[in-house]
């Protein structure tokens, strides 16, 4: 077997592993039999909507199993033909086995990215938060910028952006914004963009063009479903009006519409002024709080909370998760994970998904292990 096409066989294998110990093999195993005895349960539609959520779940965990076995089966048959092949001498079965091995290595690298959006709210929409760092309009451009990317990302992905709040910088950019993104996985792909950004480019904003370095933070947390059940106090909360300074007619800049929620025990703030209505924007403002109470206790129950929340209080060096220098050279690299780009400009553009891709790998090795459903 050419060196090649080993490789290709150990990344397969490698991928394999990977897939049995994230779904926890033994145990998807079992769960799948007994969800499958459940199913033929005459009470079990007797309440529907559990009834949808472990059928949900049979679905996935059988397509999860189902997908790895295939993978094995698959990646066994086509070893034989080339080892048959090459006994024969017969080139053909073995640049047909090997073509089938090429392609497998796509499609386990396929299952890997759906595996590593099982997580408890993977599947849900998602807010994402973007917050410039000190240094003024050269941050607060970049914090723009940042908005614009993971708005095209969206876009490319065919998710659909809703602009809840934007509070804009004084001469460009922006201070700070929220927007939701909505569609199947938006948290599960977004998840592992929370941190500070750091941008290096030569400003065009110094008329002596000189090199400068910008730092914007960037937080996302998933929507809240009517599946899960989060109480606020509103006694530990602080409610404030203020007028809108975003676009949207005069009705919107001429009046207290906006609203903002001050959650006093955590310290977490949301605001929106999407609506013109001060009620509606109120609303939305809720389930932001509820969806960030929700984040919070998620991030509790991860390896990584204390370092994720840290990047969350401090806009600077130190806490940054990717670096884009757009001069002297270009390149954009993640420091968790050693991923690069030497296409800033694509990257900026909305290509952020090998990123996100290598976040997500980077959680299911061990290194950060990402929350999954309890499958007891």
């Amino acid at each position: 077997m050419r060196a090649e096409i080993e490789n290709v066989v150990d990344e397969i294998k490698q991928a394999i592993s990977l897939l049995r110990r994230h779904l926890d093999w033994d145990q998807a195993i079992r769960r799948l039999d007994w969800l499958n005895n459940k199913a033929e349960d005459p009470t079990l539609w007797n309440d529907a909507t559990e009834a949808q959520k472990l059928m949900r779940e049979r679905q996935q965990l059988d397509e999860s199993i189902g997908g790895v076995k295939r993978l094995e089966q698959q990646l066994q048959d086509n070893i034989e033909l080339i080892a048959m092949g090459e006994e024969e001498g017969d080139q053909s079965i073995v640049t047909e086995a090997e073509d089938v091995l090429k392609a497998l290595k796509a499609e386990s690298g396929r299952l890997q990215v759906e595996a590593m959006l099982s997580g408890e709210a993977d599947g849900n929409d998602t807010y994402l938060e973007v917050h410039s760092g000190a240094g003024g309009t050269e941050s607060q451009d970049w914090a723009n910028m940042l908005l614009r990317m993971y708005s095209r990302w969206a876009e490319k992905q065919r998710f659909k952006v809703e602009v809840l709040e934007v509070h804009d910088g004084e001469e460009a950019g922006i201070k700070s914004a929220t927007i939701l993104v909505k569609g199947h996985n938006a948290y599960g792909w977004l998840k592992t963009e929370s941190g500070v950004h750091r941008l290096v480019r030569i400003s065009p904003y110094d008329s002596n063009a000189r090199r400068h370095t910008s730092f914007s933070s960037i937080w996302v947390y998933p929507v809240v479903d009517d599946s899960i059940n989060i109480d606020v106090n509103e006694s530990d909360c602080r409610i404030d009006t203020y007028r809108s300074s975003g676009a949207g007619g005069q009705h919107v800049n001429t009046t207290d519409s906006a609203v903002r929620i001050t959650h006093i025990p955590t310290g977490i703030v949301v605001q929106c002024q999407q609506e013109r209505s001060q009620h509606k924007n109120r609303a939305k403002a809720w389930d932001m709080l509820r969806a960030r109470l929700y984040e919070a206790e998620l991030k509790k129950r991860e390896d990584a909370a204390n370092a994720e929340a840290a990047s969350k209080t401090d806009i600077g060096w130190g806490h940054q998760i990717r670096s884009y220098v757009l001069q002297p050279y270009q390149l954009v690299k993640d420091l968790r994970t050693g991923v690069e780009s030497t296409a800033p400009g694509d990257v900026l553009d909305g290509d952020v998904s090998p990123f996100m891709e290598a976040a997500l790998a980077h959680r299911i090795s061990g290194k950060a292990d990402a929350v999954v459903g309890d499958l007891d």
